[in-house]
């Protein structure tokens, strides 16, 4: 590292992403959209108008446990030249890299796990990158700098532990070489094998498996439920009222407390709506159900369903083939349709592994993670093998 470049520069903590502009955010968060319009990258979710919308929005807010504390690094001219989307968390909901076990092992030895800082998109089990750096010459000493600078910030704000989530291959080997843990998990991916249509991809597929898929999707539309796919213009906020009613009605069965609030819909809508695909089901002149995806620059990110009826298979059907239609119609490499489920992977989607990354305060307290992420990490592994043994798509020796 030059010792003028560094000369040259200045960290520091924000508390609202609205300090940052949105050209300057977007240009460290995904650069090659911001400066050449290059598309196959983009990453929607660590985007501004996806992050200012939570914040704006009250949904990822000091008042819900997420305080926003964006680590910032500028040159002398106040040009960004990278950014962490960090988070001061005083619980572990919305994270889906679950440590409650951590948590209660710590505090039951006579330690506050809460707060700690969380290096995340809020609310959002989707790899990306964590670390926003703006090309350039010094991207790997930008890279070193944010790290140690959310190390020092955990320091300076005597938190219990630091956590990047979801994290890109490239990003995760960094932090373990400056002495974070890794921790490994797994989703279920739809990869796209170059498929002319649905029909295509059903053709990989065991004989078992297509008449199986065949017949759910039969019964899924049997009692006359109309499917709409909404982007852009066409979405209005009489489609955001219908689908929020879906998301709270789901968020209130399964987990007490839904994370985002109305306003959150209608800002992604207003900023980000050629980058959503909102799949809505209609009985009647009644929508019953609903799935909000956004649109990367390769894969179709599935987020969140919710139905005010029982309707068998529809879920399966709205939420995975009606994904895989569209990434295979829009030539996108991948579909994903969110955490665990073991139960997407008859229905062609993969085990993937996962990756997180963890720096824990206290010298005992990090051993005893050390020791248990590795048969952690082994389980993961061998989970990952027995799943793609069980691989729903026909084998060399099994083309039927």
């Amino acid at each position: 590292m030059e010792s003028n470049f560094e000369d040259n520069i200045s960290l520091r903590i924000t508390d609202t992403i609205a300090d940052i502009s949105p050209e300057q955010w977007d240009a460290c968060a995904n650069p090659g959209y911001a400066s050449k319009g290059d598309d196959r990258s983009y990453d929607p979710f660590v985007s501004y108008a996806f992050l200012s919308a939570l914040e704006k929005s009250e949904s990822a807010v000091a008042e819900t446990g997420w305080a926003p504390r964006h680590l910032i690094l500028e040159d002398h001219n106040s040009q960004l030249l990278g950014t962490v989307p960090m988070y001061i968390k005083n619980h572990s909901q919305g994270e889906y890299v679950f440590d409650y076990q951590w948590a209660d092992a710590f505090e039951r030895a006579g330690g506050s796990y809460y707060p700690k800082l969380q290096v995340s998109v809020p609310f959002t089990p989707v790899t990306g990158r964590r670390l926003l750096v703006r090309p350039g010459e010094h991207e790997t000493a930008v890279e070193t700098i944010l790290i140690e600078g959310c190390m020092q910030a955990a320091k300076q704000l005597a938190v219990s532990s630091l956590h990047f989530t979801f994290l890109k291959n490239g990003q995760s080997d960094r932090l373990q070489e400056l002495g974070f843990l890794l921790r490994t998990d797994q989703q279920f991916h739809w990869q796209n094998g170059g498929y002319t249509d649905f029909d295509d991809f059903l053709g990989a597929l065991s004989s078992k498996k297509r008449r199986n898929i065949k017949r759910e999707r039969r019964i899924a539309l049997e009692e006359g439920v109309c499917i709409e796919h909404l982007t852009g213009s066409e979405i209005t906020e009489s489609h955001w009222d219908a689908f929020f009613r879906f998301y709270m009605d789901t968020g209130d069965r399964k987990w007490g407390s839904p994370y985002l609030t109305r306003r959150f819909f209608s800002m992604v809508g207003a900023s980000m709506a050629d980058r959503i695909l909102l799949i809505m089901c209609r009985l009647g002149d009644n929508y019953v159900a609903g799935a909000l995806n956004f649109i990367g620059g390769d894969c179709l990110y599935g987020r969140y369903w919710g139905t005010l009826g029982d309707f068998p298979f529809l879920h399966f059907e709205v939420c995975y083939y009606q994904a895989i239609e569209y990434a295979i119609r829009h030539n996108l490499a991948y579909v994903e349709a969110g955490a665990q489920g073991e139960h997407k992977l008859a229905r062609g989607y993969l085990p993937h592994q996962t990756c997180s990354a963890h720096w824990i305060a206290n010298d005992s307290f990090r051993a005893a993670i050390a020791d248990h992420l590795i048969s952690e990490r082994r389980y993961v592994d061998e989970n990952i093998q027995i799943w793609n043994e069980h691989s729903p798509f026909r084998s060399e020796k099994n083309k039927a």
